[in-house]
């Protein structure tokens, strides 16, 4: 996967993101501020005008990025932010991608928004979708899956982890002063995750 092939997802994600902000904003009403869809579509808006030219796959996602962390207001600014920063980081100057490096970067970001946002599987937040997609991801991985093979069962995988939030109660974030008021709630954080990935899945599959 090279560095288009990563611009591309960004451009992507954001097409999707656009197209769900109202619904992700709804979920975000219930239980949140009411502001995460029109957030993170100003966030990845900001991406699309930041992505480098001429530049290897890692410092289009650090520049993503950056851009994400300065024009998305509360929370997942920073953590989207630093899920792109952290992957690219890991990508290092590589021209070209195969699928253990996107695997390592991946882990990377998972790694990075639990070192900022400090939660864990099971506090009802985006790390419901993206711990369980990256585990999916290294399994498919050392199953002999390529790229695209893993992609898709990274991409499935959170799906399936952020509607198990419905029935958790949230322990971290806005949420959790709802404490049981939050049970019933599909999280914000996890669907938009859920939905990237699905971008990422929709790109990598592409002929």
């Amino acid at each position: 996967m090279n560095a288009e092939g990563f611009a591309a997802w960004v451009r992507h994600a954001a097409d999707l993101v656009s197209a769900d902000a109202e619904r992700l904003t709804r979920l975000d009403a219930a239980i949140g501020d009411g502001d995460h869809g029109h957030n993170l579509d100003r966030g990845f808006r900001a991406a699309v005008d930041a992505l480098p030219e001429d530049a290897p796959p890692g410092r289009v996602l650090v520049a993503a990025g950056r851009a994400i962390v300065s024009k998305t207001g509360g929370a997942s600014g920073p953590l989207y932010g630093t899920a792109l920063r952290r992957a690219g980081k890991a990508l290092g100057d590589a021209q070209d991608v195969d699928a253990a490096g996107l695997g390592g970067a991946l882990r990377a970001a998972l790694d990075g928004v639990q070192d900022l946002g400090k939660a864990a599987e099971g506090d009802k937040t985006m790390v419901d979708a993206l711990a369980p997609a990256v585990a999916a991801y290294e399994a498919a991985l050392a199953g002999g899956s390529d790229l695209p093979g893993c992609v898709r069962a990274a991409a499935e995988a959170a799906a399936r982890g952020a509607d198990d939030t419905v029935p958790m109660q949230a322990r971290k974030g806005r949420a959790s002063y709802l404490g049981p008021r939050s049970v019933g709630h599909l999280d914000p954080g996890a669907s938009s995750t859920a939905l990237l990935l699905r971008g990422l899945a929709d790109v990598t599959g592409e002929d």
